[in-house]
């Protein structure tokens, strides 16, 4: 049992709101996660008018495309592989800036992001799965409830209450990343002010200055969200199963593209706890290439991968698999 969720005098505001980002509170919550949903399509709205009328100053999407790697890696090895499912060990100034990319993607905080995956992995397509596209009914509006949710609706009906927080006693414990989680909004913040001051260098305009906070801001946020989201979304649905899993989980290789390997989503539900989720060679896995690197370097150990013999123990037969057509 957590600090959280054990009985406290302390009223739950309380307890919560001192884990929450600096200086929102429990009472803010329901607001940030509208801002978090809403605001990077409105900037991306205001980043097309803007190229509209005065064009695409010099480096902005390069910046852009710099900064949608950098924080979706970040995502990936460090909120997903390292934070949730601890598949490999690293040294502090790596966990320091994973964390700190992470929360530049603005996903949410590391700690709601972290306790959100673990409940996903608890309850995937059953009762309690904060986004699953599965649980529905049999209509056609039912349906499409169900995938909006999955994608995006989950958000804003998902709260840090202690119970959720009781899924990250490990994160809570660590005082770097209780540093990082309490800064969240600086980094978000940078996330936004680096892009505009790069490309403002790069340019020598104030037009540059603001194309690279719109598109390496809010349209690199919105790109990066609606990708990851879509895991929660696409890869429950279309794709492919060639592993036995207590859930719908399905590899899909278009999201494995645009997620830099998060795509093999049945691979990683057969084995969450793997650094490598493209168990193929042809499955490609760019988190697990940076993590294979780490390793090269002498800054990742103990990374976790299955035998062949585990990998083939949860095969599935050939009648078995089933794809989007199925």
């Amino acid at each position: 049992m957590s600090v959280l969720t054990q009985p406290s005098r302390m009223p739950l505001r309380d307890r919560v709101s001192r884990h929450m980002p600096f200086p929102l509170r429990y009472r803010h919550e329901t607001a940030f996660q509208w801002v978090q949903m809403v605001a990077p399509v409105l900037g991306s709205i205001a980043a097309g008018l803007f190229t509209f009328y005065y064009g695409m100053p010099l480096g902005t999407l390069a910046v852009a495309g710099v900064f949608g790697i950098l924080t979706g890696l970040g995502v990936t090895v460090g909120f997903h592989r390292l934070f949730t499912h601890r598949s490999f060990e690293t040294h502090p100034a790596v966990r320091a800036a994973l964390a700190i990319f992470g929360s530049m993607a603005a996903q949410g905080t590391l700690y709601s992001w972290v306790a959100g995956h673990r409940q996903h992995h608890q309850f995937s397509d059953h009762h309690g799965d904060p986004h699953s596209p599965n649980r529905s009914g049999s209509s056609f509006w039912g349906r499409v409830l169900a995938i909006w949710n999955a994608h995006v609706g989950w958000m804003l009906d998902v709260h840090m209450t202690p119970e959720r927080m009781g899924y990250i006693p490990d994160l809570i414990a660590d005082p770097l990343l209780a540093r990082v989680q309490r800064l969240h909004l600086v980094w978000v913040t940078i996330g936004f002010a680096l892009p505009a001051a790069l490309c403002w260098v790069i340019s020598g305009t104030w037009q540059g200055a603001v194309a690279g906070l719109l598109w390496g801001g809010f349209v690199r946020i919105a790109l990066t969200d609606h990708i990851s989201f879509g895991l929660n979304s696409v890869c429950h649905l279309w794709g492919k199963r060639p592993f036995q899993a207590h859930d719908l989980s399905r590899n899909n290789g278009v999201m494995a593209v645009l997620a830099f390997g998060e795509g093999w989503h049945n691979n990683h539900h057969a084995f969450p706890t793997s650094a490598r989720h493209g168990l193929r060679w042809w499955e490609v896995d760019m988190s697990y290439n940076l993590i294979q690197l780490l390793q090269l370097c002498g800054l990742a150990w103990n990374v976790k991968t299955p035998t062949a013999a585990q990998i083939e123990s949860k095969a599935r037969t050939k009648s078995d698999v089933d794809d989007a057509s199925a």
